[in-house]
Protein backbone atom coordinates (compact mmCIF):
# COMPACT_ATOMS: atom_id res chain seq x y z
CA UNK A 1 0.00 0.00 0.00
CA UNK A 2 1.38 3.23 -0.85
CA UNK A 3 1.65 5.81 1.76
CA UNK A 4 1.36 9.68 1.15
CA UNK A 5 2.09 13.19 2.97
CA UNK A 6 -0.75 15.05 2.79
CA UNK A 7 0.79 18.71 2.89
CA UNK A 8 -1.73 20.19 4.70
CA UNK A 9 -2.68 21.10 8.81
CA UNK A 10 -6.23 21.83 7.80
CA UNK A 11 -8.67 18.95 9.49
CA UNK A 12 -11.73 19.83 7.19
CA UNK A 13 -9.48 19.33 3.85
CA UNK A 14 -7.74 16.66 5.03
CA UNK A 15 -11.43 14.67 5.87
CA UNK A 16 -12.15 15.66 2.41
CA UNK A 17 -9.41 14.75 0.30
CA UNK A 18 -10.00 11.39 2.51
CA UNK A 19 -13.34 11.05 1.32
CA UNK A 20 -12.66 12.35 -2.13
CA UNK A 21 -9.57 9.66 -2.43
CA UNK A 22 -11.50 6.62 -1.14
CA UNK A 23 -10.92 3.52 -2.75
CA UNK A 24 -7.84 3.82 -4.01
CA UNK A 25 -5.17 1.68 -1.89
CA UNK A 26 -3.22 4.58 0.27
CA UNK A 27 -2.46 5.37 3.38
CA UNK A 28 -2.31 8.85 4.23
CA UNK A 29 0.09 10.86 7.07
CA UNK A 30 -0.81 14.69 7.44
CA UNK A 31 1.80 17.72 8.08
CA UNK A 32 0.81 17.48 12.16
CA UNK A 33 2.44 14.25 12.31
CA UNK A 34 6.05 15.59 10.92
CA UNK A 35 6.31 18.87 13.15
CA UNK A 36 9.94 18.97 11.94
CA UNK A 37 8.96 19.77 8.62
CA UNK A 38 8.47 23.97 7.95
CA UNK A 39 5.77 25.49 7.67
CA UNK A 40 5.86 26.65 3.51
CA UNK A 41 4.92 30.67 2.76
CA UNK A 42 1.95 30.45 0.15
CA UNK A 43 3.11 33.68 -1.85
CA UNK A 44 2.79 32.45 -5.18
CA UNK A 45 -0.01 34.54 -7.92
CA UNK A 46 -1.60 31.27 -8.93
CA UNK A 47 -2.94 28.38 -6.92
CA UNK A 48 -0.94 26.55 -9.01
CA UNK A 49 2.23 27.96 -8.17
CA UNK A 50 0.85 27.48 -4.11
CA UNK A 51 0.75 24.04 -4.62
CA UNK A 52 3.73 23.23 -6.47
CA UNK A 53 5.57 24.59 -3.49
CA UNK A 54 3.49 23.08 -0.82
CA UNK A 55 4.57 20.20 -2.37
CA UNK A 56 7.85 20.18 -3.30
CA UNK A 57 9.55 21.66 0.03
CA UNK A 58 7.97 19.25 2.30
CA UNK A 59 9.25 16.17 -0.35
CA UNK A 60 12.46 17.44 -0.22
CA UNK A 61 12.35 16.68 3.69
CA UNK A 62 11.03 13.43 3.51
CA UNK A 63 11.22 9.67 1.20
CA UNK A 64 7.11 9.95 1.07
CA UNK A 65 5.61 11.43 -2.09
CA UNK A 66 4.27 14.99 -0.61
CA UNK A 67 0.18 15.62 -1.79
CA UNK A 68 -0.60 19.43 -1.74
CA UNK A 69 -3.72 21.23 -2.87
CA UNK A 70 -4.42 24.74 -3.68
CA UNK A 71 -7.94 25.97 -3.97
CA UNK A 72 -10.25 28.58 -3.98
CA UNK A 73 -12.67 31.23 -5.17
CA UNK A 74 -12.47 33.43 -8.51
CA UNK A 75 -15.62 36.36 -8.37
CA UNK A 76 -15.47 37.04 -12.15
CA UNK A 77 -16.81 41.01 -10.75
CA UNK A 78 -13.89 41.35 -8.44
CA UNK A 79 -10.83 40.31 -11.13
CA UNK A 80 -10.61 37.11 -10.09
CA UNK A 81 -10.21 38.13 -5.87
CA UNK A 82 -10.41 36.65 -3.42
CA UNK A 83 -8.24 34.11 -5.54
CA UNK A 84 -4.93 32.53 -3.82
CA UNK A 85 -6.16 34.72 -0.88
CA UNK A 86 -9.58 32.88 -0.40
CA UNK A 87 -8.29 31.75 3.21
CA UNK A 88 -7.00 35.13 4.30
CA UNK A 89 -9.58 37.62 2.32
CA UNK A 90 -11.40 39.13 5.60
CA UNK A 91 -7.32 39.21 6.64
CA UNK A 92 -4.85 36.60 8.31
CA UNK A 93 -6.81 36.83 12.41
CA UNK A 94 -10.29 35.71 10.35
CA UNK A 95 -12.19 32.44 9.80
CA UNK A 96 -14.14 31.19 7.13
CA UNK A 97 -17.25 33.31 8.59
CA UNK A 98 -15.31 36.15 8.48
CA UNK A 99 -14.60 35.72 4.55
CA UNK A 100 -18.17 34.85 3.54
CA UNK A 101 -19.46 37.99 5.45
CA UNK A 102 -16.48 40.24 3.72
CA UNK A 103 -17.72 38.67 0.35
CA UNK A 104 -20.97 39.19 0.90
CA UNK A 105 -20.38 42.88 2.29
CA UNK A 106 -18.77 43.76 -0.73
CA UNK A 107 -21.38 42.13 -3.42
CA UNK A 108 -23.89 43.60 -2.11
CA UNK A 109 -25.29 46.36 -4.32
CA UNK A 110 -24.24 43.53 -7.13
CA UNK A 111 -27.87 41.89 -8.88
CA UNK A 112 -27.25 38.08 -10.09
CA UNK A 113 -26.09 38.96 -12.94
CA UNK A 114 -23.13 40.06 -12.12
CA UNK A 115 -22.27 37.40 -9.40
CA UNK A 116 -20.75 35.17 -11.38
CA UNK A 117 -17.74 33.11 -9.62
CA UNK A 118 -15.97 29.75 -9.88
CA UNK A 119 -14.42 27.36 -7.49
CA UNK A 120 -10.68 26.54 -8.81
CA UNK A 121 -8.24 23.37 -7.44
CA UNK A 122 -4.66 22.80 -7.92
CA UNK A 123 -3.18 19.61 -6.89
CA UNK A 124 0.34 18.44 -6.94
CA UNK A 125 2.13 15.24 -6.06
CA UNK A 126 5.59 15.48 -5.35
CA UNK A 127 8.82 13.59 -4.70
CA UNK A 128 12.73 14.13 -3.96
CA UNK A 129 11.79 17.72 -4.53
CA UNK A 130 10.33 17.35 -7.79
CA UNK A 131 6.32 17.68 -8.95
CA UNK A 132 5.78 13.96 -10.71
CA UNK A 133 1.66 14.92 -11.09
CA UNK A 134 -0.36 17.72 -11.49
CA UNK A 135 -3.96 17.63 -11.16
CA UNK A 136 -6.86 20.43 -11.49
CA UNK A 137 -10.33 21.39 -11.71
CA UNK A 138 -13.16 23.75 -11.37
CA UNK A 139 -16.68 24.10 -10.77
CA UNK A 140 -18.61 27.17 -12.06
CA UNK A 141 -21.21 29.14 -10.14
CA UNK A 142 -22.25 32.64 -8.28
CA UNK A 143 -22.65 34.14 -5.29
CA UNK A 144 -25.80 33.58 -3.43
CA UNK A 145 -27.19 37.06 -1.66
CA UNK A 146 -27.11 35.20 1.94
CA UNK A 147 -25.34 32.26 3.80
CA UNK A 148 -27.00 28.95 3.65
CA UNK A 149 -26.14 25.46 4.35
CA UNK A 150 -24.50 23.53 7.32
CA UNK A 151 -21.93 21.23 5.54
CA UNK A 152 -18.68 21.72 3.77
CA UNK A 153 -16.45 24.81 4.60
CA UNK A 154 -14.69 27.70 3.16
CA UNK A 155 -17.59 29.68 0.85
CA UNK A 156 -19.59 26.47 -0.05
CA UNK A 157 -22.43 28.15 2.20
CA UNK A 158 -22.65 31.50 -0.04
CA UNK A 159 -21.80 29.65 -3.88
CA UNK A 160 -24.62 27.96 -5.77
CA UNK A 161 -22.98 25.95 -8.43
CA UNK A 162 -24.31 25.98 -11.95
CA UNK A 163 -27.72 24.74 -12.59
CA UNK A 164 -28.46 24.21 -9.25
CA UNK A 165 -30.54 25.78 -6.82
CA UNK A 166 -28.96 25.55 -3.09
CA UNK A 167 -25.46 26.71 -2.44
CA UNK A 168 -22.58 23.84 -2.00
CA UNK A 169 -23.07 23.65 1.80
CA UNK A 170 -26.80 23.37 0.95
CA UNK A 171 -26.13 20.18 -1.35
CA UNK A 172 -24.57 17.94 1.15
CA UNK A 173 -21.29 16.25 1.10
CA UNK A 174 -22.41 13.20 -1.50
CA UNK A 175 -23.46 15.35 -4.15
CA UNK A 176 -20.72 18.39 -3.32
CA UNK A 177 -18.50 14.98 -4.05
CA UNK A 178 -19.99 15.58 -7.84
CA UNK A 179 -19.46 18.89 -8.62
CA UNK A 180 -16.99 20.21 -6.89
CA UNK A 181 -13.64 21.40 -8.12
CA UNK A 182 -11.45 19.34 -5.39
CA UNK A 183 -13.68 15.97 -6.73
CA UNK A 184 -12.89 16.75 -9.94
CA UNK A 185 -8.88 17.08 -9.33
CA UNK A 186 -9.39 13.72 -6.99
CA UNK A 187 -10.86 11.93 -10.04
CA UNK A 188 -7.40 12.85 -12.00
CA UNK A 189 -5.50 12.22 -9.61
CA UNK A 190 -6.94 8.60 -8.12
CA UNK A 191 -6.76 7.01 -12.05
CA UNK A 192 -3.15 8.30 -12.18
CA UNK A 193 -2.37 6.61 -8.73
CA UNK A 194 -4.07 3.68 -10.39
CA UNK A 195 -1.78 3.35 -13.37
CA UNK A 196 1.26 4.32 -11.17
CA UNK A 197 0.75 2.84 -7.80
CA UNK A 198 4.56 2.90 -7.12
CA UNK A 199 3.78 6.90 -7.40
CA UNK A 200 8.17 7.33 -7.93
CA UNK A 201 9.77 10.48 -9.02
CA UNK A 202 9.71 9.08 -12.49
CA UNK A 203 9.11 12.42 -14.55
CA UNK A 204 6.21 15.08 -14.60
CA UNK A 205 2.78 15.11 -15.48
CA UNK A 206 -0.26 17.14 -15.73
CA UNK A 207 -4.11 16.61 -15.82
CA UNK A 208 -6.11 19.39 -16.06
Amino acid sequence: MLTLLLATRNPKKVHELRRLLKGVPVRFLTLGQFPDIPAVEEDGKTFRSNALKKAMIPSRSTILPVLAEDSGLEVRALGGAPGVRSARYAGADQDDAGNVAKLLKVLKKFPRSQRQARFVCSMVLAAGGKPIGIFEGSCAGWISFSARGKTGFGYDPVFIPAGRQKTMADLGPRLKDRLSHRAQAARKLKAWLRANPSAGPGGSRAAR
